[in-house]
């Protein structure tokens, strides 16, 4: 219960989609079996749509820091979140710190 009203709060102050904890959370977390991934998540979501932004550039290393888990799982976590298509990974080369975008796959967009 006081992990859940934490979210809560957390998502209040970021101003968190709720699919992101209502839905997202639970199949992260139960279904795939993956919370450092919900955890990665949640902090490219704050350094994004929290920020005012589109995109955040962050090394494992950076976001490993961040979260608090190791760089294995940070990069685990982030091969999940791509195949999942729930963020998008871009470098300019090989050697550069990547830039993520994350994806709102709720969002529907009007034309």
């Amino acid at each position: 219960m006081a992990v859940t009203g934490a979210i809560a709060i957390i998502a209040i102050v970021m101003k968190i989609d709720p699919y992101v904890v209502d839905t997202l959370m639970r199949d992260l977390v139960a279904h795939s079996r993956s919370s450092a991934a919900f955890l990665v998540y949640l902090q490219l979501y704050r350094h994004t749509h929290g920020a005012g932004r589109e995109s955040a550039a962050m090394s494992h290393k950076v976001l490993s820091d961040l979260v608090g888990i190791s760089k294995r799982s940070v990069q685990s976590s982030l091969g999940h979140l791509v195949e999942r298509r729930l963020i998008r990974q871009r470098k300019a080369r090989p050697t550069a710190v990547p830039v993520y975008t994350v994806l709102t796959p709720w969002v529907r967009k009007v034309k």
